[in-house]
């Protein structure tokens, strides 16, 4: 770990002048979107530090005894910083066997670049759901390299032959406590009864993991479980729950079926991710209990897909695809909590998508309630971790005062126009994190 921090700090070095940072900035002329109401408000907005100061549609008055960088927004959409609830960052970018054999350093060195392009995407913030991305977030938030803020769960925890269980097939048998390479990085965590759960669960939390994750069924990228599957015992969830309710945050699922949906609910588990093939009475237990459903737009299209044609996977992931449209459906009817996510894996084109994924949402809300969920929404979850969220200085996901500066100035309305999100190059026009410019092409 000490040989990644220290290449990150070199490459920190030669990109230091990246971020424009200001103590104070003034934003003047702006129709703002506050990520909570469906309406536009034109106003003026103070920047002190890393936290709005001041709203209003009157003329803010500035001390000009103090440096004050004055932007002028041109009547243009202000909008808060996009959060992408299930991401990643060391796995999105890499082809799968890439992933798994290459030496940990390495991935965090491709992981931070893939942060440098979620942030010029307009992702000021992501929760990162397996993969070893502990290392990573606390670079960032250094000031080491550039990248959004991130939840991380550091190594997701599976049981042998689970959605987390990536190894070769001539692994097992292995001896009680062997690790592999991925496990002794925190990439991955293979954990099997209770004890062994609640010994990795208390592991990611001493790392400074935000909210712990759990494989719940089976995968589509893994190769050993169909999607059937029911993974880990209601004892096993349960450990897991009371060594995150004991640091005051949750635990959320990677799952499918309505039993492994069902299975983690009963043992406390707070979110689910996925659950594309739930049925309805399965979505009922989720909105009678409370449950954060953080659903992804999975849609079959073949062009978008990292798995060969015919493959194991691809046929797993046509299978999931087919669920996807009952299962917004039924958040729906239900009125479930409802957050939303990419997942994206081993493809940078297809992480480049992440606006296109966002827009996609078009099929199912209104542009409205697409951003409401991308920014207030999905804030809201992330809030979840408590004690353990490591940005509470601020409001997140939205434009108040008291709120983090994370602010994406947009060429055009994506009230109106939701495709606008698809080419974050071309109408992102300024982009803000933490109260430091890292794009602004507003005046050219």
């Amino acid at each position: 770990m000490k040989n990644t921090i220290a290449i990150l700090f070199a490459l920190f070095i030669a990109h230091h002048n990246f971020a424009q940072s200001n103590n104070r900035i003034l934003i003047n002329n702006v129709q703002i979107f506050n990520g909570k109401d469906n309406k536009l408000i034109r106003g003026n907005i103070l920047i002190e530090g890393n936290l709005i100061k001041t709203i209003s549609s009157n003329t803010i008055a500035i001390d000009t005894m103090h440096a004050v960088k004055v932007i002028d927004g041109q009547g243009k959409f202000l909008m808060p910083g996009l959060i992408d609830a299930h991401v990643h960052l060391l796995f999105e970018s890499v082809p799968q066997m890439q992933a798994m054999m290459s030496d940990f350093a390495m991935l965090n060195l491709i992981a931070a670049k893939a942060a440098e392009k979620q942030l010029l995407r307009g992702f000021t913030t992501v929760r990162d759901l397996g993969g070893g991305a502990l290392t990573l977030a606390k670079a960032i938030d250094m000031g080491l390299v550039v990248g959004p803020r991130v939840y991380a769960s550091g190594a997701f925890i599976s049981q042998t032959g689970g959605h987390g269980d990536f190894g070769l097939p001539t692994d097992v048998p292995r001896k009680i406590g062997e690790l592999s390479y991925a496990e002794s990085n925190g990439m991955v965590a293979v954990a099997d009864g209770a004890d062994n759960v609640l010994m990795r669960t208390r592991e990611q939390l001493r790392q400074g993991a935000t909210q712990i994750k759990l494989m719940a069924g089976g995968g589509v990228s893994s190769d050993y479980d169909p999607l059937d599957v029911a993974q880990y015992t209601e004892a096993e969830f349960k450990a897991a729950v009371v060594a995150a309710e004991n640091w005051g945050t949750y635990v959320t699922v990677h799952a499918y079926t309505p039993l492994a949906i069902r299975t983690a609910i009963n043992a406390g588990v707070k979110c689910i991710d996925h659950g594309q093939l739930a049925d309805d009475a399965t979505a009922k237990l989720m909105a009678e209990k409370g449950i954060w459903w953080s659903l992804q737009p999975f849609l079959d299209n073949p062009k978008t897909t990292p798995f060969p044609e015919g493959s194991k996977n691809r046929l797993k992931q046509i299978e999931m695809t087919t669920g996807t449209d009952n299962a917004f459906a039924l958040a729906k009817k239900y009125n479930i909590k409802t957050a939303w996510g990419t997942d994206v894996l081993f493809d940078p084109k297809i992480a480049a998508s992440q606006g296109a994924k966002l827009s996609a949402m078009a099929r199912w809300y209104t542009p409205f309630e697409i951003l409401k969920m991308a920014t207030a929404s999905n804030a809201a979850l992330l809030r979840m971790s408590g004690k353990r969220d490591p940005y509470q200085k601020g409001k997140l996901g939205e434009i108040s005062e008291g709120a983090y500066a994370d602010l994406i100035i947009v060429n055009g309305n994506p009230l109106e126009q939701i495709k606008l999100v698809e080419d974050p190059n071309a109408n992102f026009l300024l982009i803000m994190k933490d109260g430091k410019i890292y794009k602004d092409i507003l005046n050219k």
